[in-house]
């Protein structure tokens, strides 16, 4: 048994370092993509800035713009993008935005946001498309079925994320595009929601890096009152002060998440930027650091999970049930 054990472990490291390799070795050596061919797709449906009194028109629309793109890309042969377009068609799915071209850019709601006490955000980070979509939406799901009735989930997929292992994963060049996106959706969220709902963004991976570029503008009517970092990269900041923010600040990582053997650096090589500086985790960053367990990196919305538990009660407001690391 013993003997096992110590495989699994060796295994699970192996596999961490292997990845932090290749994420590492990418600052230095440019990795293509696959090419992705272009798949057709019409153009986002041309709605009224949205209230609480049009939401349901507005959800009945980015529908059809579901199923229009998924005709287009099933007579394109694009099988799989045509399967995860018409799910989202059907079963009135509550989208309040989508763009099915290229990588795809949706905000899929769970719950009553027109009446919800709380609200959280969901930010993801690399490889996230509408192709991959479902295991961020599994997250999202995740977090609403824990939080109960009185509070909304969003899962936004608001920006075309960087590869795993590709030199934009390295930079905060898409963070800094996609955080005007970022400050403006939320602005959108409030405009909805009753006055007194508390916004929260929950971020992951490249996400903390998006999260932590618009962080200084979300004040006023882009309010948010927690910013979670999980499974974080580094977020450019050199500490949580430093993202110039009223909003509490936590951050965690799981004890299995390869993230951890990236180099938290920043360097300029050859006029760019590369890394993102400080870990979130560290003492030094600031941030209130919360119990993940053992997950590794695409399990801190895993449903029995320390983590997913713990950003249940950020969401919520439960500040004093929040649990802390361990430390052996």
């Amino acid at each position: 048994m013993g003997g096992r054990v110590w495989v699994r472990r060796w295994a699970g490291r192996l596999r961490r370092a292997v990845l932090a390799a290749l994420v590492t070795g990418a600052v230095v050596v440019p990795v293509s993509a696959a090419a992705h061919p272009e798949i057709p797709a019409p153009a986002p449906a041309r709605l009224a800035p949205v209230t609480a009194a049009s939401l349901d028109t507005a959800y009945a629309a980015n529908r059809a713009t579901a199923a229009r793109a998924a005709t287009m890309a099933a007579d394109h042969g694009a099988a799989g993008r045509a399967r995860e377009l018409r799910a989202m068609a059907s079963g009135g799915r509550t989208f309040l935005q989508l763009d099915p071209r290229g990588p795809g850019r949706t905000a899929e709601v769970f719950g009553d946001l027109a009446h919800a006490a709380r609200i959280a955000v969901l930010v993801p980070g690399s490889d996230t498309s509408i192709d991959t979509y479902g295991r961020f939406r599994a997250g999202a799901l995740a977090l609403h079925e824990k939080l109960g009735a009185r509070a909304a989930v969003v899962a936004w997929l608001g920006y075309e994320t960087p590869g795993t292992v590709s030199t934009a994963v390295t930079t905060t060049t898409r963070a800094d595009r996609a955080a005007p996106e970022l400050t403006a959706f939320v602005s959108r969220l409030h405009a909805v929601a009753p006055p007194s709902a508390a916004v929260s963004l929950l971020c992951h991976s490249y996400g903390t890096v998006v999260c932590a570029a618009a962080a200084p503008d979300l004040h006023g009517g882009s309010a948010v009152t927690d910013l979670a970092l999980v499974g974080s990269p580094g977020t450019g900041a050199d500490s949580a002060a430093d993202l110039a923010t009223t909003a509490r600040v936590w951050a965690a990582r799981g004890a299995d998440d390869w993230i951890a053997d990236v180099p938290h650096v920043r360097a300029d090589v050859l006029g760019t930027t590369i890394g993102f500086g400080a870990d979130p985790v560290s003492a030094a960053f600031g941030a209130r650091v919360f119990a993940a367990g053992d997950g590794g990196h695409s399990d801190y919305f895993r449903p029995g999970s320390p983590s997913l538990d713990n950003l249940a009660r950020i969401v919520a407001g439960r500040y004093a049930d929040i649990t802390e690391p361990t430390h052996d």
